[in-house]
């Protein structure tokens, strides 16, 4: 049987297509932390086909570059966290800039608008790591780009939303500071940010509010309204997304540059993994979010355009699952792992034997439906049956050198019928 990938549309098709929208400005993180990666070239058209004019990456791999050449997307090239001390020096940051911006920087070669130095170096879980190094890398990054004459492109560090807070006292947006413990770290970054027009960006994540604290308001995670407001001096805010960005606004002003551009680099919802990551919370979540984009309504504190880039494209299913298993689950494509069968996941219902076959299954299809992977003593069998339930998908999968004959659009549901799976 021809070995298929098994790749899902999930939500901004759906959404387009019911709404007509056109959201202008927002773009997609590509990540490829997966075991099965599709080739770059097919990614790209994957965004073309589907009008993505914007993407944002997690490091400068040349094969996404080159795919990425000539395509008219702008992009969003990256220093991944562990390179950071290597930028220190100011030779290492100008040797980076010359074969990841330079070298891409002709007429029909890559659109590079930004360079995200690092992402998320201030995590608490990060123990500091980073601390010392994230501002001397953005300045020499920067200061590189300049004397390459590429100061139209930005050096911006990818930021999680705690650096930022509302004192216990007052709870507030219209309250926001820069958390103590960063507080001089962040006045510095920000005002080498306003110094070469470069814009602040922030990751900011509702789903991540709901699954750290049972006491948060459901409702208020979502953007169709909540049954208790927030009240700050007669503003409302219904929902986190307003009050987190608004957050950033008021600490961004209270060390003087209350007018700094903000770009949301990574917002999304997951689609499995956890009793709240679902495909009826995500497309409630993108069904309210994307409509205030396309209105360019801002929030409360920034009303007008934001730029943003929903995370993500595709499912990576080699990401680590210590944040949670629904770390796998955050794409507008998906893949399946065997997160799906954890508590409140989409295959929790499964029996014994559904939960075996499943994972059998997985192991199978991530070793390219390798025969001699489907050695289990006896308990497993090949068959073109298909056992999936309605909210259960036994996945297919192929080796990654037959992922050129696939193009999924976004604008049509591409769903397997024929399926290599495994029973017992």
């Amino acid at each position: 049987m021809e070995k298929m990938y098994f790749l899902i549309w999930v939500l901004m098709g759906l959404i387009i297509m019911m709404m007509g929208l056109s959201v202008e400005g927002v773009g997609v993180n590509w990540g490829t932390q997966a075991t099965h990666e599709l080739k770059p070239d097919m990614v790209v058209q994957l965004m073309k086909e589907n009008g993505i004019q914007k993407v944002k990456l997690f490091d400068a791999d040349s094969s996404t570059m080159s795919a990425l050449s000539g395509s008219g997307i702008e992009v969003m090239v990256a220093i991944p966290n562990n390179q950071l001390a290597d930028m220190v020096d100011y030779d290492r940051a100008m040797q980076w800039v010359r074969k990841n911006v330079t070298s891409y920087s002709f007429n029909g070669g890559v659109t590079i608008k930004y360079v995200a130095v690092g992402n998320e170096p201030f995590l608490k879980s990060y123990n500091n790591s980073f601390l010392n190094v994230t501002l001397p890398a953005l300045e020499n990054i920067q200061n590189a780009l300049n004397e390459a004459g590429l100061s139209s492109v930005k050096a911006t560090v990818p930021l999680n939303a705690d650096v930022y807070e509302s004192p216990e006292t007052n709870p507030v947006p219209s309250a926001g500071i820069f958390r103590p413990d960063l507080s001089d770290l962040m006045t510095q970054i920000v005002q080498f940010l306003n110094k070469n027009n470069a814009p602040f960006t922030v990751n900011i994540y509702p789903f991540l509010s709901l699954y750290g604290n049972d006491n948060f308001p459901f409702d208020y995670a979502f953007f169709d309204g909540a049954v208790n407001p927030i009240n700050d001096n007669g503003i409302l805010y219904t929902n986190v997304f307003d009050a987190n960005f608004d957050t950033l606004v008021s600490a961004l002003k209270s060390v003087g540059f209350g007018n700094m551009p903000i770009l949301v680099g990574e917002v999304g919802w997951p689609t499995d993994g956890d009793k709240n990551a679902n495909l009826g919370n995500a497309l409630r979540f993108y069904n309210g979010l994307l409509p205030r984009l396309s209105s360019n309504k801002g929030t409360p504190l920034r009303p007008g355009y934001i730029e943003v880039y929903l995370f993500g494209l595709i499912d990576e299913d080699a990401k680590s699952i210590a944040p949670g298993n629904f770390e796998r689950h955050w794409g507008i494509f998906k893949y399946d792992d065997c997160t799906a069968l954890g508590y409140g996941s989409s295959c929790n219902n499964l029996d014994a034997n559904g939960n075996a076959s499943y994972a059998f299954n997985m192991y199978y299809q991530v070793q390219n439906q390798n025969d001699l992977a489907c050695n289990f003593e006896g308990l497993a069998m090949i068959t073109t049956q298909n056992i999936s339930t309605p909210t259960c998908n036994f996945i297919i999968q192929i080796n990654p050198s037959y992922s050129s004959y696939l193009r999924p659009s976004l604008v049509g549901l591409f769903l397997v019928t024929l399926s290599i799976i495994i029973l017992l």
